[in-house]
């Protein structure tokens, strides 16, 4: 049986997820913009699966706009602050997920002013640096919550209190952290935020925009009255229900999966320390997701590493899911400050739903022997 080490990527849909799901395709596939009975019970499940987002996020259900994805929620959020603010100016950190990275280029390229700010070695944005560069020219800061590729979680509050004193708007990509620890809107600051079902246990395919009231947000996919004109499209009924069900099972869940995420990646890395010579954490042991490991093997090719561990059955990855094939090194292991042989030399491991002790101890039995490989490979 395999091992999947990768939950950052994606996870694996919960039973009780796909259970709701088949129900909807099975018995409820009526299209919720209908008035015939089908449609109403339809539209009784989308209307259920929103105030499942809602309460995940401590929002109201009318603030929960459903999309494709993430990516789709981020591009419609960016463009949308664009497109209403008159100021140009807008600010981002240099370890974005690139569906942040990529409309922000594309504002640049437009016209407006697209600034990064740095991150120190743990992988935490400089305040210093913000406080210099936000003005009253600046219409929208975007911060990841928790990066996708080393775990950081970032001080979104404090964050909050130095854009919104300059009037300017608060995007959160929450989409890494969403079931591994707390996300609460009011508690944060943030103005919009979003997340993905598959990074929780739901389906690929379904995803959400938080927007605060008042905000005003431009449909980034015209073509309908759905979502009350924030998104047209015949709604994805089934993706939705799985990914309400899935933000319930989170919620709910939260305690017990953040500590056995935790406890499992706290054993993995002292096995590793205890195992492996020649390794180094990449980014914040304190502020950092309950599951997410990201160690340099000093001399080792990472992508190798990766292969080997895949060839013995364990699934990790050697650095963004949406990178994978790429040569160049993170870009995120870049801005902590670690060379291009180092990043090339780093893996991710992060833990998740049906991960158990024994599995991490197996691993912990390969590993010493497979680093050894892949550094004399490298050598």
């Amino acid at each position: 049986m395999r091992i999947y080490l990768d939950h950052n990527a994606t996870t694996p849909v919960h039973p009780e997820v796909a259970s709701a799901m088949q129900e909807m395709l099975r018995e409820n596939w009526g299209n919720p913009s209908s008035t015939t009975a089908e449609g109403a019970q339809a539209r009784r499940a989308v209307d259920r699966a929103r105030e499942q987002v809602a309460a995940l996020v401590g929002a109201d259900a009318d603030e929960i706009v459903f999309t494709g994805s993430a990516t789709e929620a981020n591009n419609t959020a960016l463009h949308s602050v664009a497109r209403a603010s008159d100021r140009t100016r807008f600010l981002s950190s240099t370890i974005e997920h690139p569906s942040v990275d990529e409309p922000l280029a594309f504002l640049g390229e437009q016209g407006s002013q697209v600034i990064q700010i740095g991150v120190d070695e743990t992988g935490r944005l400089d305040l210093t640096s913000l406080r210099l560069q936000v003005d009253d020219r600046t219409a929208l800061v975007a911060v990841i919550l928790a990066n996708n590729e080393i775990g950081v979680v970032q001080d979104i509050p404090t964050l909050a209190e130095i854009v919104h004193r300059i009037g300017a708007h608060l995007h959160v990509d929450a989409t890494q952290a969403l079931g591994k620890i707390p996300v609460d809107v009011a508690t944060l600051g943030a103005d919009t935020l979003v997340g993905s079902a598959h990074k929780f246990n739901g389906p690929k395919g379904a995803g959400f925009l938080w927007a605060r009231k008042g905000v005003l947000l431009t449909p980034w996919i015209r073509g309908g009255p759905q979502e009350k004109r924030r998104r047209g499209g015949t709604e994805n009924t089934s993706g939705i229900v799985g990914l309400g069900q899935a933000a319930e099972l989170a919620r709910v869940d939260l305690p017990v999966r953040a500590t056995d995420s935790a406890r499992l990646r706290d054993r993995l890395w002292e096995g590793i320390l205890e195992g492996v010579p020649g390794v180094r954490r990449n980014g914040s042991e304190e502020h950092v997701l309950p599951n997410t490991l990201n160690v340099e093997f000093e001399g080792a090719a990472g992508e190798l590493l990766l292969q080997v561990l895949d060839g013995e059955g364990i699934a990790v990855s050697a650095g963004a899911a949406c990178a994978s094939g790429s040569i160049e090194p993170s870009h995120v292991l870049s801005a902590i400050g670690r060379n291009p042989e180092q990043a090339r030399g780093s893996l991710r491991f992060s833990t998740g739903l049906r991960n158990d002790e024994a599995q991490i101890d197996r691993v912990l039995g390969l590993l010493p022997g497979l680093v050894a490989r892949a550094r004399e490979v490298a050598a």
